[in-house]
């Protein structure tokens, strides 16, 4: 114990990590030689984890969920490593994301930018070049949102994929991001996406007009008990619901959009056109 170093969880977010390692290990009782039998990882980096000078990686907070019993819980150490990975996200995304990989079922709306899911690389590197020229994200943490999405869309190309049904405003596809080459290739990506067995694509089209029931992103996710929840953002923020009651009329009115949306046939050939156009 003489050569135990003291730890400030509020230096850095890294520092907060492994202050919660260290504290969650001693209310067990365990060494950190314990942790490492426990975790597949070596003692070592458990103590360079705990001490700041090793980066925890997602393999790494996902052994310490298995080991401390966290999986499946709200505040798990994958979710605090996202959000020390990803402090450009909004409020509540990384949080989505951890249930969303675990998800049945996943319904989509956006509108403006195509959703990250359906997301090619270029498309997503425009948007987050983007947002650093704003002044809104460094460059650090431009690269940390493409690897978050990136991982992000490897997780849900499982053997038991979720079905994905996405409904897109018509500005999805109208909003030249990247220009031609860039956004030439993700209606191409679209079109890719409608093709697979899990996946329903349709777009509602500008002339749904006041018909549309939502006017900004709005995810909903089926788990495997059948429990529904909610994720929508405002410009700054955003807000996870597993209230069923709160995600009920958002489901509701989620199924009378599909029902005026453009079909998955008319939505390919209105993207197959405008990307004939494009090229």
């Amino acid at each position: 114990m003489v050569n135990r170093k003291e730890l400030n969880p509020d230096a850095s977010p890294a520092a907060a990590f492994g202050a919660r390692l260290r504290r969650s290990r001693e209310a067990k009782g365990w060494t950190q030689e314990d942790t490492s039998e426990r975790m597949g990882v070596s003692s070592g980096h458990i103590s360079g984890v705990e001490t700041t000078r090793k980066s925890p990686s997602l393999h790494f907070a996902k052994a310490a969920d298995v080991a401390f019993g966290l999986v499946g819980t709200v505040d798990t150490f994958e979710r605090q490593w996202h959000e020390m990975r990803n402090g450009s996200m909004l409020e509540g995304y990384p949080e989505y994301v951890g249930y969303q990989n675990r998800a049945t079922e996943i319904r989509l709306f956006e509108t403006g930018v195509i959703p990250g899911l359906l997301q090619t690389h270029e498309y997503t590197r425009v948007l987050a070049d983007s947002a650093v020229q704003r002044g809104e994200i460094t460059p650090e943490q431009a690269a940390e949102r493409i690897d978050f999405l990136k991982e992000q869309q490897a997780a849900l190309d499982r053997p038991s994929p979720p079905l994905i049904f996405a409904v897109l405003d018509e500005s999805c596809i109208r909003n030249p991001i990247g220009g031609p080459s860039v956004m030439g290739r993700q209606l191409e990506r679209l079109i890719e996406f409608a093709s697979q067995s899990s996946t329903a694509l349709q777009l509602a089209p500008f002339s749904m007009a006041e018909r549309k029931p939502f006017r900004r992103l709005v995810y909903l996710l089926t788990m495997t008990d059948r429990s529904v929840m909610s994720y929508v953002e405002s410009q700054t923020h955003g807000h996870l619901d597993r209230d069923l009651t709160s995600a009920v009329p958002l489901v509701r009115a989620y199924h009378q959009l599909q029902i005026e949306a453009a079909s998955q046939a008319e939505t390919v050939a209105m993207i197959e056109q405008l990307r004939k156009g494009i090229l």
